[in-house]
């Protein structure tokens, strides 16, 4: 009998559970509840493959940042009776959500920590629990673009100065930070000033990058930093030499930083939606407008340089923001969703 292949086991799969709430809301579409996006999540299913997990917004009506023991193991209990587990988890630092700018007052900049710190605990309780064997925390500034453009020095180094306290937390908590750029968050929003950032907090065992691939690719546009673009106005998106360029650069800048990763798709556009500021658009992964080759440009940042596998996480999540809410309820969504994240793991993937 031929010996079939084994298929490579790592990185884990996760969906994330925040676009359920993310651009949600009185001036949008009613949220939808984690319990749901727990059932598609399980229910989604690719030759005889499923997805190992999932991540969570630690944000009510999903997870509350001030749950309690009790709760976080009902929680635990809840995700593993559907043969998941959890990963990275976000810390809700806005000031809507309880949280401060990074480089605002001192208050605003001691909300934030705060949340951080709440967050760290949810984290390393739910590792007690044994339902979260790996993953991050993630945090951004929480400030604007525009804001932080009336003093982009002293912005950045009060943000640096916030992420070092937050970063002094998670050590407490034995937890990692991941920040994530986005042209919408101030001090982050260009792949230059992210990098800056990183360097300037000069943790690099306790704070990294976290990468999506729908919010990198604006990077190589410059929205919000036109002054950092890599790819040209008039870019020609069939020119994938080009591209591909672009990509190199802005990975080679960031990719020794990233410890955590998000699969998506983008058409080269921006989107807000409800509360959400404008930023990366995510696409479903079989849009035909979308820019991305998902499975090739996934390996800029699983593969270093050399074409060598980093493997710098142990999972890799889906994260697809703001789609209509008939969109996510259709299992099939998450079946083609899921169908994307076996191809990456199969291209990128080790055992």
């Amino acid at each position: 009998m031929t010996k079939l292949p084994r298929r490579p086991a790592l990185p884990r799969l996760h969906n994330a559970m925040w676009p359920g709430l993310v651009g949600k809301g009185p001036d949008s579409e009613p949220p939808i509840d984690l319990d749901t996006m727990l059932r598609l999540t399980a229910g989604a299913e690719v030759d005889g493959m499923k997805f190992d997990g999932v991540d969570l917004f630690l944000f009510d009506p999903h997870v509350s940042i001030d749950a309690s023991d009790g709760d976080l193991a009902r929680l635990a209990d809840k995700v593993r009776a559907l043969g998941l587990m959890v990963g990275s988890v976000v810390a809700p630092v806005w000031p809507p959500t309880g949280g401060g700018s990074a480089m605002g007052s001192t208050s605003e900049r001691q909300c934030f920590v705060e949340q951080v710190r709440k967050a760290c605990r949810i984290a390393r309780k739910l590792r007690e629990l044994a339902v979260r064997p790996y993953g991050v925390v993630r945090i951004d500034s929480a400030a604007s673009p525009a804001e932080w453009a009336k003093d982009p020095a002293g912005n950045t180094r009060l943000i640096a100065e916030t992420f070092r306290e937050a970063c002094d937390v998670a050590e407490d908590y034995g937890e990692r930070l991941a920040a994530e750029g986005e042209i919408c968050w101030g001090g982050m929003h260009s792949w230059r000033h992210m990098v800056k950032l990183l360097e300037l907090v000069d943790r690099p065992k306790t704070l990294g990058f976290q990468a999506d691939m729908a919010h990198t690719l604006l990077f190589t546009l410059g929205y919000n930093a036109p002054e950092d673009r890599i790819l040209p106005e008039d870019f020609d998106w069939n020119d994938t030499d080009r591209f591909q360029a672009a990509l190199q650069q802005l990975t080679a800048a960031l990719r020794p930083w990233t410890i955590d990763f998000h699969v998506a798709q983008n058409d080269g556009t921006v989107k807000g939606s409800g509360s959400h500021d404008k930023t990366g658009h995510h696409c479903l992964p079989h849009d035909p407008n979308g820019k991305l080759d998902i499975v090739r440009d996934a390996g800029h940042w699983m593969r270093d340089e050399t074409g060598q596998l980093t493997r710098s996480f142990q999972h890799i999540c889906w994260d697809g923001c703001m789609f209509p809410n008939a969109v996510m309820m259709e299992q099939q969504t998450w079946n083609d969703i899921l169908a994307t994240m076996i191809a990456v793991r199969a291209a990128h993937g080790w055992e």
